[in-house]
């Protein structure tokens, strides 16, 4: 019983923020309710051109709304990058936000950037220790191969942990220390600023709930390796 119940509790952990987070972004992105005179792809051009920062790209893309820093572009899906709503003014906002940070060379934001491109050599190590533990056993005589499934599991997982809780405060920093205050001059009616709170802060919960579940997923790997 108290088994289940751990369980219980952790997948409330790792999946309750994902389904407020949904829960928060639809309930703002009705299109009936839609009363902004420009779309999100619209603002994210003009906040990003009063910034002086024409050379950032705006963007529709598949993959999620993000601020690629490669190419220097914010990137909206098709219902932020058309849409009239609070959901996809806000959002756009936000990933402007990270275009900022990236413009000032913040020392997190930047540190952030290298490690989620440092994390994909980290997982091809870890994959190939993966891959060579069995190897090894063979080779150097050894009962185990802990040392190179451990190693592994961290490179693979454990990274994807750092990334998590670094990209958590510059995630905070765009939504509460760049988008909002710009939002609250004159693009946001008062009463609506209570809203886009909720829905920066849900955006930044997203991020919680992957630390969670990579916790989660790096704990059981470890135990499983460590049998």
């Amino acid at each position: 019983m108290i088994y289940l119940l751990i369980i219980v509790l952790l997948l409330l952990l790792v999946y309750g923020p994902r389904l407020w987070v949904r829960w928060v972004l639809d309930r703002y992105n009705r299109v009936e309710e839609a009363n902004f005179p420009g779309t999100g792809s619209e603002l994210a051009r003009h906040l990003l051109d009063r910034c002086d920062l024409q050379e950032v790209g705006v963007e529709v893309t598949e993959l999620g709304d993000h601020y690629d820093p490669q190419v220097r572009a914010v990137k909206l899906t098709r219902d932020k990058f058309d849409g009239k709503t609070l959901t996809a003014i806000t959002v756009a906002a936000h990933e402007c936000g990270h275009a900022y940070q990236h413009a000032a060379q913040e020392p997190l934001f930047l540190l952030r950037t290298r490690m989620a491109k440092l994390s994909i050599f980290a997982q091809r190590i870890g994959s190939l220790l993966l891959f060579a533990a069995p190897f090894s056993v063979l080779i150097t005589r050894l009962p185990s191969a802990a040392f190179f499934n451990i190693s592994g599991a961290f490179l693979i997982m454990g990274f994807a942990i750092v990334i998590h809780l670094l990209t958590l405060p510059v995630e905070i920093d765009a939504s509460f220390n760049k988008a909002l205050p710009l939002l609250a001059k004159g693009y946001l009616e008062p009463r609506q600023i209570p809203a886009a709170r909720s829905i920066l802060r849900a955006a930044a919960c997203t991020y919680v709930a992957a630390s969670l579940a990579s916790l989660l997923n790096f704990w059981r790997w470890i135990a499983l390796l460590r049998r």
